[in-house]
């Protein structure tokens, strides 16, 4: 009764773990399919994409930056106490509204070509931008891939353990029956009991290690953690995807150097650099421009003057010959200047070439030359450290090929000479001609065997697809 309720809750335990597993079944998922997914969702892609998008407004408004400048000022205000009228230029002692407005506009006429290379440089950045963004949707489609193949080699593992728990119990349940009439010894079936539960644990590890692995695939996608999730595992044969022995590492390597992001965005950054320092330079040297303005104004405090005949005249003096002179009488009339005569009556416009001499500004202008030049010395540097990392992993990626395509056939010889001891193991055991200790150590071995050609395949394909990689080909299976 012992043993019946531990194989019980033993096999429960085993079903409520392939629930677990069951629950992501629905919507199957290529390789291709978390790829795309990847690359329209994930994280840092978007925040590449944003940054690109900052590379091309830079660009944009240094290019706008060749118009001329222009801008306008009015304002509106009450004067009190005495001051100058800005209608008169003369002191008045009285209070006023007043309206003025103006506005100017320059524009670089030559300025060692200045702007032309900061454009030249921006557009260069945005280009190394691209080439960014480029080089992060390969990098994250190859994390996909690995993430990928992990789980379709957790999934296989699961395979295996249950091949292994199912011929455990077969094994058992035939022992048993030998134990009741007396061909073996219950040691025997004690020793199965054992590998039975050893067998279980492993599957039941198995299926952990494949719900972790999902839960990380769908980190990488920024799939949400209860979506439905089924792997589509594909027919990879591998001895049609071993090719890679064929090339030498150079190849692979030149291959690399004409389609990495990393390597054209170095590129790109040192021509941009260059640009730069030769902007940096011409802000060392003097600027022609043109300029213009204009203004205006409005007070209320000015008046405008008429005289009006009074239809009388005035003796203003008298002649030797005793003659009176007269001159008509006029009166004055002040009224206020009209708001729009006042601007046009005020309207003043100047034009002007200026030239701007650099002499001293804190040695801002030298600062700027020399950083330049400094940044132009790094982005030599980096390019030659993206090549230098570039071919060491390259030639790394090339030796664990090789590496893995002989430790995948030397596995496959291990697992097909298991499964012929197992086989030969097997029927022994079965007419009493060999002990359950001996049995168990072949069946282990042959499960280890196969256990190890399923790791040895994936890591194999897995090791390919790195060089499918830097070759430039489509990750997919």
């Amino acid at each position: 009764m012992h043993r019946l309720n531990k194989g019980f809750f033993l096999s429960i335990f085993i079903l409520l773990s392939f629930s677990a597993l069951a629950q992501d079944n629905g919507d199957v998922w290529t390789l291709q399919r978390c790829v795309q997914y990847a690359l329209d969702h994930n994280i840092s892609i978007q925040q590449n994409v944003l940054n690109e998008r900052l590379a091309k407004l830079t660009l944009q408004q240094s290019q706008l930056a060749q118009l001329p400048n222009a801008n306008v000022s009015g304002g509106y205000g009450r004067s009190a106490g005495r001051s100058i009228d800005p209608t008169t230029n003369t002191f008045i002692d009285a209070s006023y509204n007043f309206v003025n407005a103006s506005g100017s506009a320059d524009v670089l006429l030559f300025g060692w070509f200045r702007q032309r290379n900061l454009i030249a440089r921006n557009k260069l950045s945005l280009e190394a931008a691209k080439a960014d963004l480029d080089q992060l949707k390969d990098d994250v489609s190859l994390n996909v891939a690995t993430g990928f193949l992990r789980a379709l080699l957790a999934q296989e593992q699961i395979s295996v353990n249950g091949k292994q728990v199912e011929l455990s119990k077969a094994q058992l349940d035939q022992t048993r029956k030998f134990a009741d009439v007396g061909r073996v010894p219950e040691l025997n079936v004690a020793q199965l009991e054992s590998q039975v539960a050893t067998d279980s644990a492993n599957l039941i590890s198995a299926i952990s290690n494949y719900n972790a692995a999902i839960l990380d695939l769908k980190a990488l996608l920024n799939l949400d953690f209860v979506t439905p999730f089924t792997l589509q595992a594909p027919d990879v044969k591998v001895d049609d995807q071993v090719k890679v022995s064929a090339m030498v590492p150079e190849e692979i390597y030149a291959e690399a150097q004409k389609h990495f992001g990393s390597i054209k965005g170095a590129h790109l950054r040192l021509s941009a650099a260059q640009k730069g320092l030769s902007a940096a330079r011409g802000g060392l040297w003097p600027q022609l421009s043109l300029g213009a303005q204009f203004g205006t104004n409005y007070a209320s405090s000015y008046k405008q003057v008429a005289y009006q005949p009074t239809g009388t005249y005035d003796t203003t003096g008298i002649t030797t010959r005793g003659d009176f002179v007269l001159a008509p009488g006029f009166t004055t009339v002040s009224s206020d200047v009209p708001f729009g005569k006042q601007l046009s009556n005020n309207f003043r416009q100047t034009v002007s070439i200026n030239l701007n001499i650099p002499l001293f500004n804190g040695w801002q202008a030298q600062y700027n030359a020399r950083q330049a030049k400094i940044n132009m010395a790094t982005q030599e540097l980096n390019i030659r450290q993206a090549e230098l990392s570039l071919k060491q992993d390259v030639y790394k990626a090339y030796n664990d090929a090789i590496s893995s395509i002989q430790k995948y056939y030397a596995a496959l010889h291990a697992a097909e000479a298991a499964e012929r001891a197992q086989d030969f193991a097997k029927k022994r055991y079965d007419l009493g001609l060999t002990s359950a200790v001996d049995y168990l150590i072949t069946q282990n071995t042959q499960y280890s065997a196969e256990a190890n050609l399923v790791s040895a395949k994936y890591d194999l394909i897995f090791k390919l697809k790195v060089i499918d990689y830097y070759l430039g080909k489509e990750l997919k299976l």
